[in-house]
């Protein structure tokens, strides 16, 4: 991998040792995929905050980096963290995994890290413009920031997201280069998608087609002929989590759809493979269900205040959670929806979510409309799942639970 006289000096070790050592993970990940060179990004966004995720050895790496002088260079911001960092003790957060996640926040804090833990980051101020290389790292936000926004990242891990936001730098293949980004698949949708729920119920049965396939890079999907910012979100989160897949082409949608030719392999998708996907993650039946969680990706304001209108009043009967931004959360504050939904007994996560927070063994069965919450609701946390549209969550958390024991 040809270097410039800067990248070269990085990687001597003539600009620090952080810098040295993230220059190494970087060229490292440029021999392993091929990349003739590095190119510079505007923004970083880094997975891998959680300590449930991290435990102690990735804490340690992260405090090594800043205590060696390690300071980003470009917009650099988190993924969720495993807990809320005002309302941990509300939400049964344990003092000993607080105090871990306070100091993995701390060492990206010293770093120059914006400490803004969501995984909807186009949300909150890190917003990429249209070809633009990134090197963002939660796979929903680099789908999202891919397909919709036309920038340009893979997914990154931990380590190469913190390495390219010390030196701004990322290796060039993969999504970074015009021939990963033509479609190798054609999905044709020949049912009515609406909602962030059926928008999930659609990324997952196309996710899982494309692995079908052998066809997991960039996929060109026809027949979706309108979507809302929150049902692409829904959309790009169920994509990524059942096909792996960071990239997508919609016709009138996303900004490459009218470059590219559909390829000649076809799948056809219909509404019966749509009901066929919702019923594979509904196990748990509405009197099982002990836990309800709305915003897997984070909330958006609106859907804030939808639910704050369907809240208005009322008293929810079950452990109901909604994750979202601290920013977001902040506008909700000052439009009054937060009064509205902590006075029904909803509790606020916010800069956390329910897949990395530490919940295992605290619920038997969720319900959400999130099909990626439920994928690790099950793979993290053995929970059964109950996947439904936004106000059926709303409505379910409202019942009286019928089975207490």
């Amino acid at each position: 991998m040809e270097l410039t006289h800067e990248e070269s000096q990085m990687l001597d070790g003539r600009q620090g040792r952080a810098v040295r050592k993230s220059m190494e993970i970087l060229a490292a990940l440029g021999e392993i995929y091929g990349a003739k060179r590095l190119v510079p990004v505007s923004s970083v966004q880094i997975a891998g905050v959680s300590y449930d995720n991290l435990g102690e050895a990735g804490l340690q790496f992260l405090e090594e980096m800043a205590e060696n002088g390690g300071r980003v260079r470009v917009l650099t911001t988190l993924n969720p963290a495993g807990m809320d960092i005002e309302n941990w003790q509300v939400l049964g957060i344990a003092p000993e995994f607080a105090r871990q996640q306070q100091r993995v926040l701390a060492a990206f804090q010293r770093m120059g890290v914006t400490v803004t833990c969501t995984c909807t980051p186009y949300l909150s101020g890190n917003l990429p413009q249209f070809g633009q290389h990134i090197a963002w790292a939660e796979s929903s936000a680099v789908c999202y920031a891919n397909s919709v926004i036309g920038a340009r990242t893979n997914r990154e891990g931990g380590p190469s997201a913190l390495a390219a936001a010390l030196t701004g730098r990322t290796p060039a293949y993969g999504y970074h280069l015009d021939e990963a980004r033509q479609p190798d698949l054609h999905v044709g949708v020949a049912a009515r998608v609406q909602g962030s729920f059926q928008f999930g119920a659609l990324g997952k049965t196309i996710g899982e087609a494309m692995q079908a396939a052998g066809k997991p890079g960039a996929v060109y999907i026809s027949g979706v002929t309108s979507a809302s910012l929150e049902e692409l979100k829904s959309f790009c989160a169920s994509l990524a989590t059942y096909g792996g897949a960071a990239l997508f082409h919609m016709p009138g949608l996303t900004p490459e759809a009218a470059s590219c030719t559909p390829p000649e392999q076809t799948v056809q998708i219909d509404q019966r493979a749509l009901d066929r996907a919702v019923e594979t993650l509904n196990d748990a039946a509405p009197a099982e269900v002990d836990f309800v969680s709305l915003g897997c990706p984070h909330l958006t304001i609106q859907e804030i205040a939808r639910l704050a209108e369907l809240l208005e009043g009322r008293q929810v009967r079950r452990e109901f959670w909604i994750t979202t931004a601290r920013p977001i959360k902040q506008i909700a504050d000052r439009m009054g929806y937060t009064r509205v939904i902590e006075a029904s007994g909803v509790k606020f996560a916010v800069d956390t979510c329910c897949v990395v927070a530490p919940i295992q063994g605290r619920f038997r069965a969720l319900a959400t409309d999130s099909a990626k919450a439920c994928y690790y609701a099950f793979a993290k946390n053995r929970f059964k799942t109950r996947f439904q549209s936004f106000d059926e969550t709303v409505a379910i958390a409202l019942e009286e639970p019928r089975n207490k024991g």
